[in-house]
């Protein structure tokens, strides 16, 4: 009997052991990759049953040729790699993950909050080039009273307002998609993005990307921010105008950045932010930690046991309309599921 072909595309971890052992069954056959191109995932992809997918690109030239895709997984809460209207016009389930690292993404936001404020990593230069001189560090302000304003209201920057209430912060954001009611009901003090840019000490970013929210925090947000403002980013590099940020950083408009993710990854080296001491970087690293890597890949694969194996749709369905394009019980082959019964 013919095998479901699961081809991962990609990935940057040692290895694919959490894959192989959810994946490992008589009717699976799991396809490593290495994509970097749209022909070489249509290479590779072409006749797969699902696809589990980091960074290669899965646009609509891609996805027009898969003739038997089922469902995508993507490893993260994004799925801006994968154009979900095209899967979904071809009845193909779009999955992520977007429950593994809550709290490493609000914890390393809240770790760059608090280097910043107190300019450790400044003073750290500092002292590690023989100057020990706390004048070198001013202006420090104190953290209780100051404002954090969020851009997004998801669970990330939920956890996130919650860990810096002890800290005497207080917090505003910013969700079109919040319901007023809902944001009342919950205490939350839900603002327009301009009003949060006027108000917000912090200004910290956790919107997905989307073609809506691209350059979503630009030239005319940092205009209307504080002098001291800083702006933190541990989403999407590109949420940020990044010549925007560069501007108003070396104008003074604003005080400084603090970026776990960049436009282009890995950042390139003659990157202006580099050279900036008003700018703190991490090579995209808010979403790890030992148990949250384990979790998001085996939660990857599991989506993908979802449609093959159980012929439900998958627990983190992202493009819901597929739901009205074609039943999975009218794309699956009965005839493999036999063999299961």
């Amino acid at each position: 009997m013919k095998k479901w072909k699961v081809v991962v595309t990609d990935w940057e971890y040692a290895d694919l052991r959490f894959e192989e052992t959810i994946l490992k069954h008589d009717l699976i056959e799991l396809i490593p990759a290495q994509c970097r191109t749209e022909e070489d995932v249509i290479n590779v992809c072409r006749d797969a049953d699902a696809i589990i997918n980091q960074y290669a690109p899965l646009s609509r030239k891609v996805i027009e040729t898969l003739e038997n895709c089922k469902v995508i997984t993507r490893y993260g809460v994004g799925v801006d790699t994968v154009d979900t209207e095209a899967a979904t016009e071809k009845g193909i389930c779009v999955a992520n993950v977007p429950d593994y690292c809550v709290d490493e993404v609000s914890d390393h936001a809240l770790a760059l909050l608090l280097a910043w404020a107190r300019k450790v990593a400044l003073a750290n230069q500092h002292v590690k080039n023989g100057i020990w001189d706390f004048k070198k560090t001013q202006p420090i302000y104190r953290l209780r009273g100051q404002v954090l304003g969020l851009v997004g209201f998801g669970k990330i920057p939920q956890a996130l307002a919650e860990k810096v209430k002890p800290l005497g912060i207080q917090v505003i954001a910013y969700d079109p998609y919040i319901p007023e009611e809902v944001a009342k009901n919950k205490g939350w003090n839900i603002v327009p993005l301009e009003e949060l840019c006027q108000q917000a000490d912090f200004v910290s970013v956790h919107a997905p990307l989307t073609p809506s929210t691209k350059g979503l925090i630009g030239k005319n947000q940092f205009s209307l921010m504080k002098k001291n403002a800083i702006v933190i980013n541990t989403s999407r590099g590109s949420l940020i105008d990044e010549g925007a940020l560069i501007e108003a950083l070396n104008k003074e408009k604003i005080m400084g950045a603090a970026l776990d993710v960049a436009e282009i990854e890995p950042i390139r080296p003659d990157h202006p932010f580099l050279s900036m001491e008003n700018v703190i970087l991490t090579p995209h690293v808010a979403w790890y930690s030992e148990e949250s890597s384990a979790e998001l890949r085996s939660k990857a694969a599991m989506g993908v046991i979802d449609v093959l194996l159980h012929r439900e749709y998958p627990k983190y369905l992202v493009n819901k309309q597929v739901k009205g394009v074609a039943t999975l019980a009218e794309s699956q082959s009965e005839s493999r599921y036999a063999a299961l019964v």
